[in-house]
């Protein structure tokens, strides 16, 4: 694997948002410096693969506040067509619907670009749930699903839908035509828009409540879908939950003369040490984001005109932080992101995790100039969830496929165009959704301990947009825990409870 580059937070960040998020610190170097080459077909462009099946069902029953839920699990496709209405994908969905008058629909998905929605499948909101991305959690453990006591289901029905190139979505074009059709913002949003907009024709539920998830890259998507719906197609959201997201990569620019950036990163790296030392309350935080919000912000600014503010500034970082001294001195105060995650366990030989720094692992390479190993997390967690998905689905509903089940899609996310459409962010989309419905409601979730997208960046963003109503309409809530921060039951409880709220809202 390359190594990954770290240059300020802002690099950070537009790379390693994953969805789960996006891909880890190597896998996302590898991205920025092996540029796509023009290669012919390949062998999968000239076979034609085998069909997809038809939708498969299966009924199921969890226990869920001590009563029986019985529910039907669905997995099936929805074709892509090209402007001469010609199939050029299959997009595959897995939805879980229950029996009942005036059921809300959510529809869900995770990010990348290039990851399945599997992490929000089974590790937040759906009915079952595995025990994978958290301190100690090893790859080789069993693949076990249990009934999720956080799951949504029991006031929506869900529908994750898998991107092109992820999970078992499929290009039916060359490769070149696909990074046309699916790999770019406005294509992606597209395409994924008239997938939601199809699914609700095919099965009667344009009359339902209807809510978006998602996740990171998705938490991008989530604002662009609801505006593309709302304007273009005719399909009005009630309301949106965007979980860790990457929302506004604008936040990241300037690092060099902008606090801003750096006032993004600092309370999600004081919020790991509070939880190190056993301190993480939102009281705390609360400190900490008044502090970030003030003499932080103010000390960065001064500069040179005040003698005392780098002094100042670098001894309250170093006991917000706990880290070395000499290290915040010579950093400036200005914590790097790479840079906190070789530093924070560097004693005990370990890696933090950029989606939960408490997160760890060993270093295989300890003494090198920069981190070569593979995010601990992201190492941690695909073989386990790719193992759950792919027997859930063949052997649980019955949907037997013969392909590759991408759970995280390196080809998609080296293929993805990366232009000014993706700088622009999703806050514009955000504000104009919001306008134009007075009844739309933004629930915006992040963990204090994630540095891939931080809670604070989102904060900020909020703060910055017009009153348009009723202030509540559009909030951001944390949570103990990183991007993921749902992989912890309390925490997955606490967003289960919130978003029950914003739908009984409605």
């Amino acid at each position: 694997m390359q190594t990954a580059i770290f240059r300020t937070p802002a690099t950070t960040l537009l790379l390693v948002c994953l969805a789960f998020g996006s891909f880890g610190l190597n896998a996302l170097a590898e991205t920025d410096k092996e540029k796509p080459s023009e290669k012919p077909a390949t062998a999968d462009e000239k076979t034609p693969q085998p069909p997809l099946p038809a939708d498969a069902h299966v009924l199921q029953s969890m226990q869920f506040a001590g009563k029986a839920l019985a529910y039907t699990v669905t997995v099936g496709t929805l074709p892509v067509r090209d402007k001469e209405g010609k199939t050029s994908g299959q997009v595959v969905f897995t939805a879980y619907t229950v029996e009942g008058a005036n059921r809300p629909v959510t529809f869900a998905m995770n990010g990348g670009p290039g990851a399945a929605s599997v992490y929000l499948n089974f590790g937040a909101i759906g009915p079952k749930t595995l025990k994978v991305g958290n301190e100690g959690d090893s790859p080789s453990d069993p693949a076990t699903l249990n009934d999720n006591p956080g799951t949504w289901l029991d006031f929506t029905d869900l529908v994750f839908i898998d991107p092109i190139g992820t999970g078992f979505s499929r290009s039916l074009v060359s490769r070149e035509e696909a990074k046309k059709q699916f790999y770019s913002t406005t294509a992606d949003i597209e395409y994924l828009s008239r997938a939601i907009y199809d699914w609700l024709v095919k099965n009667d539920r344009l009359s339902s409540r209807k809510y978006l998830v998602g996740e990171s890259y998705g938490g991008f998507r989530g604002p662009r879908i609801t505006h593309f719906l709302q304007s273009q197609l005719g399909v009005a959201m009630n309301g949106v939950v965007l979980v860790s997201p990457y929302l506004n990569p604008s936040i990241e620019d300037n690092g060099e003369l902008s606090p801003i950036p750096w006032m993004a990163t600092l309370p999600s790296i004081a919020a790991a040490h509070l939880e190190r030392e056993n301190k993480l309350t939102p009281a705390a935080m609360a400190d900490v984001i008044a502090y970030t919000r003030g003499e932080y912000a103010t000390d960065l600014l001064k500069g040179h005109s005040d003698p005392e503010a780098t002094p100042r500034l670098i001894k309250k970082v170093t006991d917000l932080t706990g880290l070395d001294p000499a290290f915040v001195k010579y950093a400036g105060g200005r914590i790097e992101t790479g840079a906190y995650l070789r530093e924070a366990h560097r004693e005990s030989g370990k890696l933090s995790s950029v989606y939960d720094s408490n997160v760890t692992s060993f270093d295989p390479f300890p003494f090198a100039p920069e981190q070569r190993a593979n995010d601990p997390i992201l190492a941690s967690i695909i073989a386990p969830t790719t193992t759950a998905m792919v027997d859930f689905v063949t052997r649980t509903v019955g949907w037997r496929v013969e392909a590759r089940y991408n759970a995280l899609s390196y080809e998609v996310n080296n293929d993805w165009d990366r232009g000014d459409d993706l700088r622009s962010g999703a806050v514009p989309q955000l504000r104009a959704a919001v306008a134009a419905d007075p009844k739309l409601r933004v629930l915006i979730v992040h963990g204090w301990n994630d540095l891939s997208c931080p809670f604070m960046g989102s904060v900020l963003t909020v703060d910055q947009m017009p009153v348009m109503g009723d202030a509540s309409r559009v909030a951001v809530k944390e949570y103990p825990g990183g991007h993921m921060f749902y992989t912890r039951p309390a925490s997955r409880d606490l967003l289960h409870t919130d978003v029950k709220a914003l739908f009984n809202a409605h």
